[in-house]
């Protein structure tokens, strides 16, 4: 498990740095650089969690929920915070990336479900770590 967080952590920072050259071109430069951010902070978190992960002691089935969550929530933080930047989205949820930017309701519905998800998802992640330390 602690080669695979290494793996997507490695994996999420360097599309964060990629991110970080669409900045300029997407329709909200500032949401684009929320998700150039959240993905290079992501990716080094789940560089920490593999770290971390020799001194947990979970059940097989906790350590992989625990994992899941973690990686969800990771990935579809950069993921939520692009669709928003190039969509100009993210008004309900994030008002100050967001600015003055609004799209379509079905693309803030995407947007705003995929935040709101990954909130539960890293919460409960997070929780089952440290439970386990």
């Amino acid at each position: 498990m602690q080669t695979v967080l290494f793996t997507l952590g490695l994996v999420l920072f360097l599309i964060g740095l990629l991110t970080g050259f669409a900045v300029g071109a997407l329709k909200n430069p500032r949401m684009a650089l929320s998700s150039h951010l959240e993905a290079v902070l992501n990716g080094m978190f789940l560089v920490l969690i593999g770290l971390l992960w020799p001194h947990l002691h979970l059940p097989h089935a906790w350590g992989v929920t625990a994992v899941v969550l973690i990686v969800y929530a990771a990935y579809t933080n950069w993921l939520a915070t692009l669709l928003a930047a190039a969509w100009g989205a993210g008004r309900r949820l994030a008002p100050i990336a967001a600015a003055d930017h609004e799209a379509s309701a079905a693309k803030e519905w995407v947007v705003s479900f995929l935040l709101l998800s990954l909130a539960v998802a890293v919460i409960a992640g997070v929780v089952i770590v440290i439970a386990g330390l």
